[in-house]
């Protein structure tokens, strides 16, 4: 506390100037009063004094309240900026574990957390399976050693593959008469659905499979796929496309999963299949189409390049066109699928065709049967108010490169892969 009154010591503060002329007056002097005494006043206070010792004890009162005063006001600043050092402390502590942890969930989405890849996961889903009882025993270690010949050979094993849909799907538009006013379709095409080892990720992978399917039953890309006669496993694409990346393709994609896909579980899109196609001097191009351009975010651009795609050669009057194109990848945000044709009702609107590696080998085998009614096509039918997505992209193949042509396009997919439709 302050010090008190130099005569007694008990008044302090604001009470010490009343105090003192109440109790010690006749110490004091009293300005004005004429009666010749030598008074000395206070250069603080109104308060006057008789004697120089007196004032000097008086005075000194004040500069120490005044010291103990700004004293108070010193400390009270520190602690305030103390508290807010901490409160800030505490925020950035709590901000940098919010960023870690959403750090390490997109890692766990996009299959880059180190937790392995296709092998792991087929084994520990299908030891799930046996300890739930939905999976015997020796089915179990037939399959893994299935699974372990065709990791070991780089050969997909066939066992999600349906084929003779496109061909099913042509006899059934030839006698479609309710309300398809013509059809395109893509050269045959394999649909591949994701299995136990690439369940939640692997789409990326599978319409790759879908789309090279198509590719090695067309006999113009026989020369660049010499090399690639049968469908590649997952984790042989994997290691196709860091050949990719080390022959010089997409150096910024390849920074993104740091040079690596083999033994993840990451998620791949349309950059990764351009490089991939374009390393095997396959002719393709990158559309973006970046925004909506249609009314409640469609996109009917998109639908009309896809008929330009598929109608451009083929003009002729015939109903159902089955050309020689090739399916087209479809990606948008957290999936990607497989336009294998496209159809003009009678309205003049448009519907995309699309196989789905989420859909099972049981419903695509329903396609093969398809009933008069067309039920079974509600699997593969989109229409323009179906996609809402706010950005696609699609790849679209068209022909073979030279080596020349490839080199050229290395360089210039170190600057720039895609196309953006304005």
């Amino acid at each position: 506390a302050p010090p008190g009154c130099p005569f007694c010591g008990e008044a302090a503060g604001r009470e010490l100037e009343e105090h003192v002329r109440a109790r010690h007056g006749h110490l004091l002097g009293a300005p004005g009063t004429g009666n010749g005494e030598q008074l000395y006043e206070c250069p603080m206070c109104s308060l006057t004094c008789t004697n120089i010792q007196i004032l000097e004890e008086h005075v000194d009162l004040h500069l120490e309240e005044h010291n103990f005063s700004e004293g108070g006001n010193i400390r009270d600043l520190e602690l305030a900026q103390q508290l807010q050092t901490e409160e800030d402390e505490r925020q950035r502590s709590e901000e940098q574990k919010r960023e870690r942890e959403e750090f390490k969930k997109l890692q766990r989405q996009y299959g880059l957390d180190n937790s392995g890849g296709f092998k792991q996961q087929f084994l520990k889903n299908m030891e799930r399976e046996v300890n739930r009882g939905r999976m015997q025993p020796f089915e179990y270690h037939k399959r893994k050693a299935d699974m372990m010949e065709s990791l070991a050979s780089g050969i997909d094993d066939g066992k999600t593959k349906t084929s003779g849909v496109i061909e099913a799907l042509c006899k059934y538009y030839q006698n479609e008469n309710k309300d398809v006013r013509r059809v395109w379709l893509s050269a045959g095409v394999d649909h591949f659905h994701s299995s136990l080892g690439d369940r939640g990720w692997g789409c990326g992978y599978r319409n790759f499979q879908m789309l090279l399917s198509s590719l090695l039953q067309n006999s113009f890309y026989n020369d660049c796929l010499r090399d690639t006669t049968l469908i590649p496993s997952i984790p042989k694409i994997q290691s196709m496309i860091e050949d990719a990346w080390r022959e010089g393709f997409d150096p910024h994609g390849a920074s993104h999963f740091n040079n690596r896909l083999h033994g993840s579980k990451a998620w791949i899109g349309a950059c990764e299949i351009y490089s991939l196609l374009t390393s095997l001097r396959i002719k393709c191009q990158i559309i973006d189409f970046h925004k909506p351009t249609g009314p409640m975010g469609t996109h009917p651009r998109l639908f009309e390049w896809i008929l330009h795609y598929y109608s451009a050669d083929n003009e002729g009057g015939a109903k159902v066109v089955c050309t020689s194109k090739p399916p087209i990848y479809l990606q948008h945000q957290g999936h990607s699928r497989t336009v294998v044709g496209i159809e003009e009702k009678k309205n003049k609107s448009l519907c995309l065709l699309l196989f789905d590696p989420g859909c099972s080998s049981q419903q695509m085998q329903k396609l093969l049967k398809q009933n008069s009614d067309g039920t079974g096509l509600k699997l593969l039918r989109k229409f323009v108010g179906s996609l809402k997505e706010k950005q696609y992209q699609i790849v679209a193949v068209d022909g073979v490169l030279s080596l020349e042509e490839k080199a050229a396009r290395c360089r210039a997919s170190q600057v720039l892969t895609s196309e953006k439709i304005p």
